[in-house]
């Protein structure tokens, strides 16, 4: 059953991260995920203001959880910390009965 990492990131230091979007893109396709969104801006339809936004498919959770945990995923939270705001989440995705 297909995965998705939704999150939402509010950039602090750009220059700091020079490299991160890179490290992480590699990681994801190691680890088997495609990105859906990527940076995407957001159109508030209703609550508080919201940063860039992105979308990443994996196969199942599992695949996601094996991403975030992993060596080349680390690394590159390691550039990141202290200059971004990051909120990730994964969600199991069951197929939706529309009958």
């Amino acid at each position: 059953m297909p995965a998705y990492v939704i999150g939402e990131v509010q950039i602090l230091d750009r220059a700091a991260i020079a490299g991160y979007g890179e490290m992480v893109a590699d990681a994801v396709r190691r680890y088997g995920g495609r990105y859906l969104a990527r940076g995407a801006t957001p159109f508030v339809l209703e609550g508080g203001p919201a940063h860039n936004i992105l979308l990443i498919e994996f196969d199942t959770a599992d695949s996601a959880r094996r991403w975030y945990a992993s060596p080349e995923y680390q690394a590159a939270k390691r550039v990141r910390a202290g200059h971004t705001n990051l909120r990730l989440v994964v969600i199991d995705a069951p197929p939706l009965d529309h009958a």
